[in-house]
């Protein structure tokens, strides 16, 4: 099973707007490698939610509950969102500077990619953002 994490701006769409919808598609997303990621979900696969740009820390896990589908916003198709529902705010958040301080997390897709929206996060550095997020 992978783990990913996604970003977004909480001033378009945060955590909480995320819990009180219950489930969304991840739209918008227009970058090849990006869409690839989308692609490459599963069913059952957990996500850490980011919130970029302002706050700047994984505020939640999110599970995808539908593979990769054509995107509703727009008639290209080289296109594709999956639906997500939110499973649990983390205990604390976890701040990008604290990410980017700890060794263990040092190639990190968010801290070496940093403008990928949808990226791949390892089983080990999914363990270690669960530590220091007190889970």
């Amino acid at each position: 099973m992978a783990f990913w994490l996604v970003k977004s701006e909480p001033f378009k769409y945060s955590w909480d707007q995320f819990v009180a919808d219950k489930k969304t598609f991840w739209d918008g997303v227009r970058n090849y490698a990006a869409r690839n990621n989308l692609k490459a979900m599963k069913k059952g696969e957990q996500v850490l939610f980011y919130h970029s740009n302002e706050g700047v820390e994984v505020v939640g896990i999110a599970e995808v509950v539908k593979e990769h589908y054509q995107d509703p916003t727009t008639n290209e198709e080289a296109w594709v969102v999956v639906d997500l529902k939110p499973v649990k705010k983390l205990k604390q958040p976890v701040p990008l500077s604290v990410i980017k301080n700890d060794p263990r997390l040092a190639n990190m897709a968010l801290v070496k990619l940093t403008r990928l929206s949808v990226q791949p996060v390892t089983e080990e550095e999914w363990k270690v953002v669960m530590e220091l997020a007190g889970e």
